[in-house]
């Protein structure tokens, strides 16, 4: 199911630095769970953020955390939910600006 297309504009990567990033998943995911199963996902990365669904059929996800965690949110987000067609990822890696709590689905 899944693919494993994308874009990553890539940031350094320091132990333990906490990032932001910006998502963009393209494919079949809208109406298939993929916004609770990307909230789960997070949460049990103990990441902060929102996923929400956007106009043009993507999804679209914020978060904030250690790098190991967003690169394996990231992972995830590419391998896509079992009822999902993920085509592509577009990442943007921002430094954290401290502003999300918790993890929402808008």
């Amino acid at each position: 199911m899944g693919g494993n297309g994308g874009l990553i504009k890539a940031m350094p990567n320091t132990p333990g630095e906490h990032l932001q990033f910006h998502a963009v998943i393209h494919g079949w995911v809208q109406g298939v769970g993929f916004r609770d199963f990307t909230r789960r996902s997070a949460l049990l990365l103990s990441l902060v953020g929102w996923v929400r669904n956007l106009p043009d059929g993507t999804v679209e996800v914020d978060a904030e955390g250690e790098r190991k965690a967003l690169d394996r949110l990231s992972d995830l987000l590419r391998q896509g939910f079992p009822s999902a067609s993920v085509s592509e990822v577009v990442v943007e890696w921002r430094e954290k600006d401290g502003g999300l709590e918790g993890f929402e689905i808008r």
